[in-house]
């Protein structure tokens, strides 16, 4: 590891190493000798407000690699000595030690997994259980929606899966009634190019996962079934990746993905995940990439969930998308968010007619917001920013209260 081209860097007990907020942040670390505690300043739910690591662990590598604004802060609780590795240099990180690189990647997916369970539990009240049953359940939501195709998939998925489950009575009546046999047809899993025709499932919210996915060409639709509702996640192009949830944390799908025209992709499965990752770094330094860009966002929605001032709520959220879209944000840089105002609202939970009032007392306050049509300009990021940090500052003034009180 310490080879010459990664720098050892030192840090005496007590002093900054990360700084949270911090731009163009281009390098992560790996520890190898002492202690760092990483904190934020608004903890999010779930997470340990105060980590505390040691030889070998990492940090820094959310920013590094999305090259998006620090989320963490990380301090010498010792004398310590970093390995500091530039976000250019995590291929030949890969190639000198893929376990490391390997730990990176389990770990994010578990961060990520956990980020978007505690956002679906705050946003939407509820959490559906991890339970083959919910294939069945899958089946009835598109049959009654008329996905028909959607729908034998997930009845042929509950079958594979539970062939003597107390739905399987149901689903083989459902699927003899549309002319369509009981048993999936089968993937031969030794080739790693598949092709899907337009509309085809390639795999189905709560099935179990065995691959990841690389799209050659094409697109592919990802959505979710949230409150009876499917709710589209993303669109996938050329080159994306997407399954890797699965394949590196051993969990169920948890969302559905559906070509979107015909697509070819590459499987990779979990048995050469670790091999293919060695013989290509390029494919997980994409990975890494992939994971930090999602779990940036991921932290973001949850650190916005935790803002109570709802004006604030819908000042962070634009100040994100701003940030996700490599706005340099500095003071009397102008922007002109292609979104109108109740794209904003639905994006912080609220109702567009109940709500919006919220939305011109907020940019009826600060005159550098305002609202043309069906955008949104902002003619101060800088100012932006500053509200943002505001009512950040106002959160954690009302957590230590309220933590006082108990």
């Amino acid at each position: 590891m310490a080879a010459p081209s990664f720098n050892i860097v030192n840090y005496q007990a007590n002093s900054y190493i990360i700084v949270e907020g911090k731009k163009e942040a281009y390098n992560f670390f790996i520890i190898r000798e002492g202690k760092v505690k990483v904190s934020r300043e608004n903890p999010v739910v779930g997470e340990d407000p105060n980590q505390v690591l040691g030889p070998g662990d990492f940090f820094g590598v959310v920013a590094a690699m999305s090259q998006h604004p620090q989320i963490e802060s990380a301090s010498a609780m010792t004398n310590v000595s970093l390995i500091q590795v530039s976000y250019d240099q995590f291929g030949t990180l890969i190639q000198r030690n893929t376990p490391v690189a390997m730990k990176i990647i389990r770990y994010f997916s578990m961060k990520l997994r956990q980020f978007d369970q505690t956002i679906t539990r705050l946003s939407f009240k509820n959490t559906v259980s991890e339970d083959l049953n919910q294939l069945y359940s899958m089946g009835e939501f598109y049959f009654n929606t008329g996905k028909i195709d959607h729908s034998v998939y997930a009845y042929q998925a509950y079958l594979k899966y539970l062939p003597n489950g107390q739905f399987s009575p149901l689903a083989k009546k459902k699927l003899m009634s549309l002319g369509q046999p009981a048993e999936m047809a089968e993937v031969d899993e030794t080739k790693f190019n598949r092709f899907y025709n337009d509309n085809q499932v390639i795999f189905c919210e709560h099935e179990p996962g065995k691959e990841l996915y690389i799209i050659q060409s094409g697109k592919v639709k990802i959505s979710k079934i949230v409150n009876q509702n499917e709710v589209m996640l993303a669109v996938l192009e050329n080159g994306d990746i997407f399954g890797e949830m699965a394949i590196l944390d051993n969990k169920p799908r948890s969302a559905s993905a559906v070509a979107f025209g015909d697509v070819t992709v590459l499987a990779i499965n979990k048995a050469n995940f670790e091999g293919m990752v060695k013989a290509q770094p390029q494919l997980a330094t994409k990975l890494i990439t992939l994971l930090s860009e999602r779990i940036w966002i991921a932290y973001k929605q949850l650190a916005n969930l935790m803002i109570n001032d709802p004006g604030g709520r819908i000042a962070d959220t634009l100040l994100t998308l701003a940030e996700k879209n490599r706005a340099k944000i500095a003071p009397k840089t102008p922007y002109t968010f292609q979104v109108s105002v109740p794209d904003v609202l639905k994006m912080v939970g609220l109702a567009e007619n109940r709500d919006e009032k919220i939305v011109y007392k907020l940019f009826e306050t600060n005159k550098f917001l305002r609202i043309e049509g069906d955008v949104i300009r902002c003619a101060d990021l800088g100012l932006l920013e500053k509200l943002v940090q505001y009512y950040q500052k106002m959160t954690a003034k009302e957590t230590k209260i309220s933590s006082g009180r108990r």
